[in-house]
């Protein structure tokens, strides 16, 4: 017994020091499996608290208030005075959850409740980029629904249900094709089996022009100069997209993807035919954005969720609602 607190603080202590390499960034951290580990882990203090410490502390607290009474009559019958001892005190001191209790197993409630919500329900995410501009503004804080598009595993994201597959025109959270632990957002422009062609910076799905007109130039205060701005129609979403004339309609950074022969590039943009269980996507800022265009399609299997609302910029309490 004596070496389960050595064990917990070990483990607290290699944390602990996790979690200072990731935040000073000499380590890669990984979130979802960190909040499974710890999840399991305080789950399993959390069971023994229930079935063997707890009531162990219980019978320890019974036995010694019995042990005072018996103490008591004992010396009350051999006419011995009997100093008043505070029994509630000496009980609620054997009761309480030792330290390495109360870090485990006291935060396992907390602890599964974050776990629940945030694999099966919404995840936070900050925008770290302005691919998604004006759509999403660099520090924005959104949610990311987890349910919609099928509920999955944390960690190995397999699917648990099948949910709807995701339609032209949402945004869209996925694993980065070349590096999966990176999550990504953008907008879904192309389902399974569509021909999508950007062409002089026009956008076009199996032969049919996307509805897109003009809007009163955007100022983007971070770059400090002006983007051309076209309201998009596509599906049932209606948004926003920049372009900016001085750069070239040419994909200048497209890479060796897979499926990289379902893709024409010429001077004037890109066209490629959408693989079965892919989803090809853009960022709005259609000039500032690496995506579909660059590094290929989006699998099925990479699809983490589909962002709803913003729910906070602390720079700018306006941003706050609905995603387009």
């Amino acid at each position: 017994m004596k070496a389960i607190p050595i064990l917990t603080g070990g483990l607290l202590a290699a944390a602990a020091v996790y979690l200072l390499l990731w935040l000073s960034g000499q380590v890669e951290g990984n979130f979802p499996l960190l909040l499974l580990l710890a999840t399991a882990v305080t789950g399993v203090y959390w069971l023994a608290e229930k079935l063997f410490f707890q009531p162990r502390r219980k019978n320890a607290a019974q036995a010694l208030a019995e042990n005072l009474q018996e103490r008591k009559a004992a010396m009350q019958a051999k006419g011995i005075a009997w100093d008043e001892v505070d029994a509630d005190k000496l009980a609620a001191h054997a009761l309480r959850q030792p330290w390495w209790l109360d870090w485990t197993a006291g935060l396992f409630p907390v602890i599964a409740i974050v776990f629940v919500l945030r694999s099966f329900a919404y995840e936070p995410f900050r925008i770290p980029s302005g691919s998604m501009i004006p759509t999403l503004l660099v520090g924005d804080l959104i949610l990311v629904d987890k349910y919609t598009y099928g509920l999955r595993m944390p960690v190995w994201n397999s699917k648990l249900t099948e949910g709807r597959a995701p339609e032209r025109g949402e945004v869209m959270v996925f694993r980065f094709p070349p590096n999966p632990k990176m999550d990504y957002i953008k907008r879904v422009i192309g389902l399974p089996g569509d021909v999508v062609r950007y062409q002089n910076k026009r956008l076009s799905i199996n032969g049919q022009p996307v509805a897109a007109q003009p809007q009163p130039d955007y100022f983007d205060q971070d770059s400090m100069r002006h983007a051309k701005q076209w309201q998009e129609s596509l599906g049932s979403h209606t948004y926003q997209v920049l372009n900016i004339p001085q750069v070239p309609a040419m994909v200048t950074a497209a890479g060796n993807f897979p499926f990289r022969d379902q893709c024409e590039y010429n001077i004037e943009g890109v066209s490629c035919t959408v693989p079965a269980g892919h989803y090809f996507v853009m960022g709005d800022n259609r000039d500032n954005s690496l995506d579909s265009r660059s590094w290929g399609f989006v699998p099925e299997d990479n699809i983490v969720g589909r962002a709803v609302v913003v729910w906070m910029n602390f720079s700018d309490l306006k941003r706050i609602g609905k995603i387009q």
